[in-house]
C-alpha cells in the first residue's frame, strides 16, 4: 500500500510516498481503508520538528516514527477478535497515527459511525478541529446559553467549528474572519461578524462573556480589554515564529498575565475522548454542525496541502484523497 512518510525532520518537499506492507491489526483492532485525511497544523509540526520541542520524545535529529496524520474517514476492512463495535464495510470516521496512507490499523475507541449524509471528505474534516473547538468551548470555557461568545479565527478549521457549537449551546456568537469569509461565517450561523480588515475587535467598545483565540494574533492586554469582568479567553492558537517554542511563548506570557486580572485565561490542546466524538457524530446527523472543506488533494500532492495549511489563510479544513 502507500503512505507518506518523514525520513528526517525539514520542509515538505523531503516527504515519501512509500510502498509499505499493510499493517498487522491486534485482536482489539480494525483495519481501516482510509478513503480521505484531513490536514492540520500539528502534521506541520511533526514534519518540520518545528518548534524544537516537538522533537522531545520524538526524535532529536531524525523522527523515530515516519508516519503521518491523524484525522480519516474509511471503511472497515477488517477486525480483530475481539472487537464488537464495527464489521466489515462500516463507514467510520476519527482519528489514528498514521493516516496519511491508504490503510491504518486503529482501535475501535477511536472511531465513530460515518454519518450517512457525509461525504467521506466532509467526516475526514471533523475529528481533531471538532474536538478542539467542543473542548475549548464547553471545557476551558464553560460556555453557557445566552453568553456574548467571540470566534477569533471563525473561518479556519477550528475556527467554523467553534461557531456552529457555539450557536448549538445557544450563545450570542461574534466570528472575526476576513472579508473574504464574512458571508461564509454568517452562514454558519454567527449573530455578527467582524472583518479584521476594517475593524478590531478589541478597540470598539465591546465585550465578551467567551472568547475562544483560534488567531492568537492580539495581545494579552487587548484580548482582556475585550472580555467582560469575570469572562474566560481560551487560547487555541498563537504566534509560531520562535522555533524554539512556537505558540508556547504566548501561552505562558498569558499565564502570568492572568494571575493578575479578573478575567479567566487558560491555553487548551484537545484531547481524544470518544464521547466526544460520538457527540460531534449526533450534531452532525442533526444538521446543528456541518464541516466546511475548502480544497482537495491526492495523497501524492500532501506536501502541497500541508504548505497551504501552513500559511495560517485556510477556508475551513483541507483534506487528502487516496486518488
Amino acid at each position: 500500500m502507500r503512505a507518506i512518510a518523514r525520513h528526517r525532520w525539514g520542509s515538505p518537499e523531503l516527504l515519501a510516498l512509500d510502498e509499505v506492507d499493510p499493517p498487522a491489526i491486534g485482536d482489539d483492532e480494525v483495519l481501516v481503508s482510509v478513503r480521505a485525511a484531513s490536514v492540520n497544523p500539528y502534521d506541520w509540526h511533526r514534519t518540520t520538528g518545528t518548534p524544537y520541542l516537538v522533537r522531545i520524545g520524538s526524535g532529536l535529529v531524525t523522527p523515530r516514527a515516519t508516519a503521518l496524520g491523524a484525522d480519516l474517514a474509511g471503511v472497515v476492512a477488517a477486525t480483530g477478535r475481539d472487537v464488537t463495535a464495527f464489521r466489515v464495510g462500516d463507514e467510520v470516521f476519527g482519528m489514528g497515527d498514521g493516516a496519511f496512507a491508504e490503510q491504518v490499523a486503529i482501535r475501535p475507541d477511536r472511531l465513530a459511525p460515518k454519518p450517512a449524509d457525509l461525504s467521506f471528505e466532509e467526516a475526514a474534516a471533523v475529528p481533531l478541529a471538532g474536538l478542539t473547538a467542543l473542548q475549548g468551548l464547553r471545557d476551558r470555557g464553560g460556555i453557557r446559553p445566552g453568553q456574548r461568545v467571540l470566534i477569533n479565527g471563525a473561518a479556519g478549521g477550528v475556527g467554523t467549528f467553534a461557531v456552529q457549537l457555539a450557536k448549538a449551546f445557544g450563545a450570542e456568537v461574534t466570528g472575526v474572519c476576513g472579508t473574504g469569509n464574512v458571508e461564509l461565517v454568517r452562514g454558519l450561523g454567527a449573530d455578527h461578524v467582524i472583518d479584521y480588515t476594517r475593524a478590531d475587535f478589541t478597540r470598539d467598545g465591546r465585550t465578551y462573556d467567551l472568547i475562544l483565540d483560534v488567531a492568537g494574533n492580539r495581545s494579552n492586554a487587548a484580548r482582556r480589554r475585550a472580555l467582560t469582568p469575570g469572562g474566560t479567553l481560551v487560547l487555541v492558537g498563537g504566534p509560531k515564529r520562535n522555533r524554539w517554542t512556537g505558540p508556547l511563548g504566548s501561552l505562558l506570557r498569558m499565564l502570568v498575565a492572568a494571575l493578575f486580572s479578573s478575567r479567566t485565561m487558560v491555553g487548551m490542546l484537545a484531547k481524544h475522548s470518544h464521547a466526544d466524538l460520538l457527540m460531534l457524530r449526533d450534531l452532525l446527523d442533526s444538521g446543528q454542525v456541518r464541516p466546511v472543506v475548502e480544497r482537495t488533494y491526492p495523497l501524492a500532492e500532501t506536501a502541497n496541502a500541508l504548505r497551504h495549511v501552513a500559511g495560517g489563510h485556510t477556508r475551513g479544513k483541507v483534506v487528502i484523497t487516496m486518488a
